[in-house]
């Protein structure tokens, strides 16, 4: 990942165009740019993604959405590549502008092999100080998973080998989701 060493502002940063590849998030003022997602990175954050929604069909608890920008801050604008927002939380915000204005309840990221883990733990620090109550960090390559809170310093360890499964239960009462079929290698190709 490469910053900028000009700060910019919201503004600034909505009125950039992201280059073919490339994928932008503001922090604390400096243009973050990553590269675009991998195959794997993407199947694991769609298989959250239906799985999530599946759930949300039976228990209509709230909001999903992936790759959104969310402010976090005045000059912190994040793209989480899974956020849960509790029902009545968006109430009268209108979905086709950007960045939605509220930090999800839950945020998913899936750890790229481009992610440091000092911008990892800045970010996670900027979602739970703007009031994301959990942050899950999906691990592909170990098949583990970590949970950091609002309320508990250093983070939970969930692991595929284990057979353990990621729950949220203040946040998403009832949803289980097994690491392993999260990390199960894409079908069909």
């Amino acid at each position: 990942m490469a910053a900028t060493a000009i700060r910019l502002s919201i503004e600034d940063y909505l009125e950039l165009e992201e280059p073919p590849g490339e994928r932008y998030e503001l922090s604390e003022g400096e243009l973050i740019v990553s590269p675009s997602s991998t195959a794997k990175h993407n199947a694991i954050r769609d298989t959250l993604t239906i799985s999530i929604i599946a759930f949300l069909k039976q228990h209509p608890l709230g909001f999903l959405t992936s790759e959104t920008d969310v402010r976090l801050a005045e000059r912190t604008v994040r793209r989480p590549d899974v956020a849960f927002f509790r029902t009545g939380r968006l109430k009268g915000v209108d979905l086709d502008c950007s960045p939605l204005p509220y930090a999800p309840d839950l945020v998913i990221e899936v750890v790229s092999r481009h992610d440091r883990s000092e911008d990892l733990m800045l970010k996670i620090e900027q979602y739970l100080r703007a009031g994301t109550q959990a942050v899950w960090l999906l691990y592909a390559k170990t098949q583990v998973a970590h949970r950091y809170s609002d309320v508990q310093q250093a983070p939970a360890v969930r692991s595929a080998e284990a057979d353990e499964c990621l729950e949220e239960p203040a946040i998403l009462p009832q949803l289980s989701l097994r690491l392993q079929e999260l990390f199960a290698s894409p079908q069909n190709i």
